[in-house]
């Protein structure tokens, strides 16, 4: 039991390690990121981008309803961009808010997915004494009625001022592609044809753990048990 608890740790570390290096590609300086005015030439001529069917770029020619046309917005240049937009969002929203919004929430919600199944194999040091054994959102209960998640509001918030003019100077005009900060401490954009793929990549995962979040939420909330202790009963 203890072997397979130590193995069990082990490739929990490993897939957070792995989940946080992808996350990192996002987040490239912008000079070594395809600029808007190139995502055409990059769909004819670019590095492969898509996992499913492996050597279609982008999604240029991937529909994923062939019985209905593309959205106008959904060119096919987009990371991931497989033509769907049932609600035609991108007809009234500018794509790069979106995808900004996308890539923001999926970067959240693998946090908190990782989060969400770590705080059941392990506790750092303080926490029990602090907050005893609450979980998911009866851990956010706790943090706001200790005060922990005030300072969590204000720090995040300062935070988000800067990535808000980012925003606004990019749906100005600025060459800034959406999601991207300038942080790549791990050098993930030095390879274009690399970066490309971890791209895709981030924004598949975001998506996967936005699906995954909402689902271990509300599980908790019908059985008041994490996604570990559910599956270990």
């Amino acid at each position: 039991l203890l072997s397979s608890s130590t193995s069990f740790s082990s490739m929990l570390r490993s897939a957070v390690a792995f989940a946080l290096a992808a996350s990192a590609a996002a987040f490239a300086p912008s000079p070594a990121l395809p600029r808007a005015a190139q995502r055409a030439a990059a769909a004819r001529n670019g590095p492969t981008m898509q996992l499913y069917k492996e050597g279609q770029l982008q999604g240029a020619t991937v529909n994923l309803y062939s019985f209905l046309e593309r959205p106008p917005a959904l060119d096919g240049t987009w990371v991931g961009d497989v033509g769907f937009d049932p609600l035609g969002f991108s007809n009234i929203i500018d794509m790069r808010w979106l995808r900004e919004a996308e890539l923001k929430h999926g970067r959240v919600c693998m946090l908190a997915a990782t989060g969400m199944i770590v705080q059941d194999v392990y506790q750092f040091p303080g926490v029990t004494k602090t907050f005893g054994a609450a979980k998911m959102t009866a851990l956010h209960d706790a943090a706001v009625k200790q005060g922990a998640m005030q300072q969590l509001l204000l720090w995040l918030g300062f935070i988000e001022i800067f990535g808000f003019v980012a925003i606004v100077q990019m749906l100005q005009g600025s060459d800034r592609q959406p999601g991207d900060f300038g942080f790549d401490p791990l050098n993930c954009a030095k390879n274009p044809n690399a970066l490309a793929r971890r791209q895709l990549v981030e924004l598949k995962n975001g998506r996967l753990a936005m699906i995954a979040t909402a689902g271990m939420l509300h599980h908790y909330f019908l059985t008041g048990k994490g996604p570990i202790e559910l599956i270990t009963g």
